[in-house]
């Protein structure tokens, strides 16, 4: 899956992390060493864990009569084995059967390595340049008792694999994506202390980053404010997209080079990550005093959050919490719908090992909320050519309501 950092990598925004002067990060390390490390006690996900994770995915492979499931580098594979592996045309996979253990396909020169790497117990199978792991898959499987069936494949798996799969002539290739989101979507108390972490860093992180936001400052210098707060303060950074004066009423900004003015609009987008887990959060202020037009828009949005989480209850259609913030919005004037202006992005997101993941806060994603799901909470309200304001929190769906990772801004004049 893209991750939110990779994206924005590639966007043309004004405030997405690029790299600043020698001296802007001279200064900006300076300021961030007295930055406590709020990572110190985090705790990694266990190999007991990860094992009972793929206990629950086998009993979905045998109720459903799947002989297998195949996970490429990504974090579905790091979710289940341990392994952080990147993707190139050299095939490194989990082949999780329906009944026994693990294996691991890898090139035989990779072996050294991936055993080094992988957190759970898995027999590894290796083949050689000359050789197809294609059929090194198909001949595991067959070893283990299964010669035909259906072999279900992770979501973001690239086609050439899937069709090198098909060509064996062996199996039925099918999505996986059910049997995957069934055990990530619903996340264990040491994810949820993981990304409790991760968003206690990066709201620390904005709260340094607010009380040094200078004149003449650029979007690269404020970003690396940000990158270096949360590196003081225990988290990797993922992405730090900040968005001064028109560039906020683009979600993912413009081109145009933009630097802090007295009466700015300052978004800040912002994430990390910790032990394979993420943060986002965002918010919006305004440098010096602000107009009666941006307070409301910021009230507003404020509002809107508050809207998606009184919607919010197990069983409610995740659709049904986008829809009531809309409606909200339509009736204060904005809209209607996606249109501009207004909120022009769904209400949220998944969140968890990927900074973006199913379900989505979308009027076509009809997912029933559950115990241990994770979203953003983020219905903004952009104006173009003028301004955008977009207040962002996580939170966890618990059997008694929401709960949030961070505390919803207070107020314009005191947003972190």
């Amino acid at each position: 899956m893209l991750s939110k950092r990779a994206f924005l990598s590639g966007a043309v925004a004004s405030g997405v992390v690029v790299a600043s002067s020698v001296k802007a990060q001279s200064h900006s390390v300076n300021q961030t060493q007295a930055l406590p490390n709020l990572a110190a006690g985090a705790k990694p996900i266990s190999m007991t864990e990860r094992q009972a994770r793929i206990a629950r995915l086998q009993e979905q492979m045998q109720r459903q009569m799947i002989a297998g499931l195949l996970i490429e580098g990504g974090t579905s594979l790091t979710y289940f084995t341990g392994l952080r592996w990147g993707r190139s045309e050299r095939v490194t996979a989990a082949l999780i059967p329906a009944k026994g253990q693990t294996i691991i396909v890898t090139p035989y020169f990779e072996e050294a390595r991936t055993r080094e790497t992988l957190e759970v117990s898995a027999d590894v199978r290796t083949w050689n340049e000359d050789e197809s792991p294609y059929a090194l898959i198909a001949r595991t499987l067959k070893d283990r008792g299964t010669a035909s069936g259906t072999l279900a494949v992770e979501g973001t798996t690239r086609y050439f694999i899937i069709d090198g799969l098909k060509k064996q002539g062996a199996f039925e290739v099918v999505s996986g994506d059910v049997l995957v989101a069934a055990c990530r979507r619903i996340k264990s108390p040491a994810e949820l202390a993981l990304m409790q972490t991760a968003n206690d860093i990066t709201l620390a992180a904005l709260r340094h980053v607010h009380a040094n936001i200078k004149v003449d400052m650029a979007s690269r210098d404020i970003a690396t404010l940000m990158n270096d707060a949360t590196r003081a303060l225990g988290g990797s950074p993922e992405f730090a997209l900040t968005l001064l004066n028109e560039a906020s009423a683009y979600p993912h900004g413009t081109k145009t080079p933009q630097t802090v003015r007295e009466g700015s609009v300052i978004l800040m987008d912002c994430g990390c990550s910790l032990l394979d887990y993420e943060s986002d959060i965002t918010r919006t202020w305004v440098f010096g005093e602000p107009t009666a037009r941006q307070r409301k828009v910021w009230d507003t949005v404020r509002r809107g959050q508050d809207i998606v989480l009184e919607t919010a209850k197990v069983g409610v259609p995740v659709a049904k919490l986008d829809a009531a913030v809309r409606d909200y919005y339509d009736k204060e004037g904005w809209g209607p719908g996606f249109t501009l202006p207004g909120l022009s992005h769904r209400a949220g997101h998944g969140i968890g090992m990927d900074g973006h993941e199913a379900p989505y806060l979308v009027g076509n994603d009809a997912t029933p909320l559950l115990p241990g799901m994770c979203f953003s909470n983020e219905p903004g309200i952009y104006v173009p050519g003028a301004f955008g304001v977009r207040l962002e929190d996580c939170w966890y769906m618990t059997p008694t309501g929401p709960k949030l990772f961070s505390p919803l801004a207070r107020s314009l004049e005191d947003p972190i």
